[in-house]
């Protein structure tokens, strides 16, 4: 099958990853941060390996990094991948934590939303960019991404509701937040064409941003669980996610 179809069937069903936020509705909340824990540590060891495994393996393929100023630039376009999203986490306001913190702001919901789109545009185009590289490079690429849109959707929608929102229109704003990664998708594929050259840069790009968020959102988040049978149990999904990116790479 062409890519144009893997691109659109993955981005649209992560744009569906919005209406989990309906478990909120039925799960009692000390039962939801025990699951949300648990997709928190793998969905991280599934960024990790994404990242290690998959896309800086693939770029250094790619690019054929057999010289020091090859591989130069492919650790730059890390390195901006990492500072794209740092930007985003600090400037445009996405991480929930910060609201936490501040919970007299209520425009900040409309920053959830905005910052949403954008981390989900950006996604959508590394998606598309992986999957005209090679299917199993997308695929992986389009598990990471699912598996760390998960609990962060679940936490979007907490706090669009904590915000003050109804809970349908919460669900309704955060899925056309999500539908940013289809239009993210639709993009990568048509710029593809005249970028052929210079998208698998966008390889390195996209692990720079799985290392940061797996490192500065989500395995902080497993850390601060206190006991050591919790670390223990966290550490082995982690590891399970990792497994997991390991295993796709015999497809």
């Amino acid at each position: 099958m062409e890519p144009s179809f893997y691109i659109l069937i993955s981005t649209f069903l992560i744009s569906l990853i919005a209406f989990s936020g309906a478990v909120i509705l039925f799960l009692k909340e000390e039962l939801l941060n025990k699951i949300l824990l648990i997709l928190v540590s793998f969905a991280a060891g599934a960024l990790m390996g994404s990242a290690f495994l998959h896309l800086i393996p693939e770029a250094i393929e790619k690019m054929g990094l057999l010289e020091e100023e090859t591989l130069l630039i492919m650790f730059l376009f890390l390195l901006l991948g990492f500072c794209t999203f740092f930007i985003l986490e600090n400037f445009l306001q996405w991480h929930h934590h910060h609201a936490k913190e501040h919970p007299e702001i209520k425009s900040f919901s409309y920053l959830i939303l905005i910052s949403d789109a954008i981390h989900n545009f950006i996604d959508g185009v590394i998606i598309a960019a992986s999957f005209i590289i090679s299917f199993s490079i997308g695929l992986a690429t389009f598990l990471a991404v699912v598996f760390h849109e998960i609990p962060r959707q679940l936490g979007n929608f907490g706090l669009l509701i904590y915000s003050g929102f109804k809970k349908l229109k919460a669900l309704f704003l955060n899925f056309l937040s999500s539908l940013a990664v289809v239009f993210g998708g639709i993009v990568g594929f048509f710029i593809s064409a005249k970028i052929n050259d210079y998208i698998v840069y966008l390889l390195p790009f996209a692990a720079g941003s799985f290392i940061y968020i797996s490192c500065s959102d989500l395995i902080p988040e497993i850390k601060h669980q206190v006991g050591p049978q919790k670390a223990l149990i966290h550490f082995f999904v982690f590891l399970a996610g990792i497994g997991m990116m390991f295993l796709l790479k015999s497809l």
